[in-house]
């Protein structure tokens, strides 16, 4: 039975975009994996193509987890822009894509775990910065320039990134951590509060 299944997913593939096919297969098989370890093998056997196919696109385990890693903040920076696009005010869509920050990586914690975990493989981050060279990480870096002013220092803009991110990474992680409600209302409260007492 397990022959015909495997053989059915690789009649399943046709020429096309392996690649994206193969990353598609890695997210999707996060989705089941409590500790988010894939391999190589794993995702070609559901994909349908043998492993020398994934190893021509990718060489090895970590190429494929970077691949993952930037297909996460592409995921993330969709989620954020469509929940900024919603307000005009400038403070209420940062308040926005904070709160989404929040909200994907309770929707994706396996997802999420292996884009804050792995980040250094993609691309992730020069030395001494915390917010990695992504479309999430300018978006965030971007609003932090608008909201500030004119004259802020650099030093200015590194504090507001390390606090806004601070803010929101340490809130997904108490909540997937069970230590605070996975309450929605809860969660927008405390991003929309962040600096108001």
């Amino acid at each position: 039975m397990k022959e015909t299944t495997t053989r059915s997913k690789k009649q399943s593939y046709h020429h096309g975009d392996l690649r994206s096919a193969l990353i598609a297969t890695g997210l999707k098989l996060l989705e089941t994996k409590a500790g988010g370890e894939i391999g190589l093998r794993e995702v070609a056997r559901e994909t349908g193509v043998s492993a020398t196919a994934v190893y021509r696109h990718f060489p090895d385990k970590d190429a494929l987890l970077a691949a993952l890693v930037d297909a996460g903040f592409d995921r993330l920076a969709d989620v954020q822009e469509a929940a900024a696009a919603r307000y005009d005010r400038r403070d209420a869509s940062f308040r926005a894509i904070g709160q989404a920050y929040v909200h994907f990586a309770l929707a994706n914690p396996a997802l999420f775990r292996l884009m804050t975990g792995y980040m250094h493989l993609a691309g992730g981050c020069a030395d001494g910065e915390v917010v990695g060279d992504n479309r999430a990480g300018r978006l965030l870096k971007d609003n932090i320039a608008a909201l500030l002013p004119a004259d802020a220092s650099d030093r200015d803009r590194e504090v507001a990134t390390i606090q806004s991110l601070a803010l929101v990474h340490g809130l997904a992680q108490l909540v997937l951590a069970g230590q605070v409600p996975n309450e929605a209302a809860l969660i927008d409260a405390v991003v929309d509060r962040f600096g108001d007492w």
